[in-house]
């Protein structure tokens, strides 16, 4: 760490102690991620307590977004399937089990999702939200371990995965975050050994497909193209699979039901202090909407530049992994708080990147900040009026662009020092130094 020369003022000190980030050590972390911990597992034991039924404390269906996944399902079964993406019968199917006062949740997944969503149609509502949490957890969980290595596998890596409010988020809306994070760890995981099996678990992306866009892009600048390609094949095929299986009647009905997106964002017809995206942000803070979509396009376009010069210095994989998963919580304009279980992904790599070389300067309250902005977000936004989440995402991305580009300039050097070694070698291969001596 370097500390500035001269007279250190106290605002100085303060400054420097914030960026070196010491007093986050071992001892502090596990005690904070330890209690909240504790308070997620408490919040979610008062809740199953509290249950009244299918509804929670407050007389919301228990997993509220979960009510699209499994209402998708059964209007599917029924027939036709088409008749998942109608409006007025997906939410009559809703109102018929959680009663005409709940609020509507729209199905706006292509049919490559109702391949997985499918059989929990068959179930209970209570067991099919079991089921569908139980399995993307476990998943989730395993795939960051994998990812993240030794140092998550271990008591203070479930501390920290149980402590990250984007959990208990995910939990209380039954969403689907779980299973984007494994998908992105997983494929993470495996990318650098097994190229091609990484992209065809990164091919599972099309299931929500605004999560895949950065990723081939990072992927690319890496030159990683066994990996783009597997992708690429993996996405069609479970396209193919999903009209093999239920016709093409569905992907029409999804795309003309794709257009209310755009009604959906525009009118504000999702809460906008859940909505984590620039674009929200801008229009709370008083843009017109052309204005606001043209802070966000020209914010992406910047995030994308950086992150394709980085990532093409670096070419390491797991660091255009870790690039890729920052930066698409940037990219959709629709894109929601629950959503933010991805940054486990980049912060997991910096973390793992951290205690191998040593963290660089506000890497650790970066980590900080970005770990308990899910826990606030939405309050600071619907309370106050204050969209924090793109202001911390953005410079996270920044350090995490910041890292790889540290990374891939150590990697050149590296390199340089390695190809002028072996031009001062013999012929058979000696060191330079032994060759006097042979002579």
């Amino acid at each position: 760490m370097m500390r500035r020369e001269g007279p250190r003022t106290g605002a100085t000190v303060v400054w420097d102690r914030l960026a070196e980030g010491e007093f986050l050590h071992a001892r502090r972390v596990r005690a904070w991620l330890t209690i909240a911990a504790a308070a997620t597992v408490g919040m979610i034991g008062f809740g199953l307590i509290t249950a009244k039924g299918l509804h929670d404390v407050t007389g919301r269906p228990l997993g509220s977004d979960f009510i699209s996944f499994w209402a998708a399902a059964r209007v599917a079964i029924a027939g036709p399937v088409a008749a998942a993406w109608d409006v007025v019968r997906h939410g009559a199917e809703q109102a018929a089990v959680f009663g005409p006062a709940d609020s509507f949740a729209a199905f706006f997944y292509p049919p490559v999702t109702l391949l997985v969503l499918w059989p929990l149609g068959y179930l209970p509502y209570l067991a099919a939200l079991a089921v569908w949490l139980g399995v993307t957890i476990v998943a989730c969980r395993q795939a960051l371990v994998g990812w993240a290595g030794p140092w998550a596998a271990g008591g203070l890596g479930l501390l920290a995965f149980l402590a990250f409010p984007a959990v208990f988020s995910v939990l209380g809306h039954g969403q689907n975050s779980f299973l984007t994070t494994a998908l992105f760890a997983g494929g993470g995981a495996l990318v650098a050994r097994r190229p091609v099996l990484a992209g065809l678990v990164f091919g599972c992306l099309v299931y929500k497909p605004h999560m895949a866009v950065v990723l081939p892009l990072a992927l690319a600048a890496a030159g990683q193209w066994r990996t783009v390609v597997a992708m690429a094949v993996s996405a069609l095929g479970l396209v193919g699979l999903s009209v093999v299986v239920f016709g093409a009647e569905p992907w029409i009905a999804f795309f003309e039901l794709s257009r209310a997106v755009r009604a959906t964002l525009e009118q504000g017809l999702v809460e906008p202090g859940k909505m984590v995206s620039i674009h929200r942000a801008a229009h709370m803070l008083g843009a017109s909407v052309e204005a606001a979509t043209w802070v966000h396009g020209v914010a992406v376009a910047a995030v994308l530049a950086a992150l394709t010069m980085a990532v093409r210095r670096h070419r390491e994989p797991d660091a255009a992994i870790a690039a890729a998963a920052a930066a698409t919580l940037l990219v959709s304009p629709f894109m929601l708080d629950y959503d933010e279980m991805l940054l486990a992904v980049p912060m997991a790599w910096m973390v793992r990147r951290g205690l191998a070389t040593g963290f660089l300067n506000w890497e650790r309250v970066g980590l900080l900040a970005t770990f308990v902005l899910p826990g606030v977000a939405r309050p600071l936004a619907m309370g106050l009026g204050v969209p924090v989440a793109p202001l911390v995402t953005v410079l996270f991305v920044g350090l995490v662009l910041r890292r790889v580009w540290a990374d891939g300039r150590q990697g050149a050097e590296v390199r340089d020092d390695a190809e002028g070694a072996r031009v001062e070698t013999g012929r058979a291969g000696r060191p330079a130094a032994a060759l006097p001596e042979a002579a």
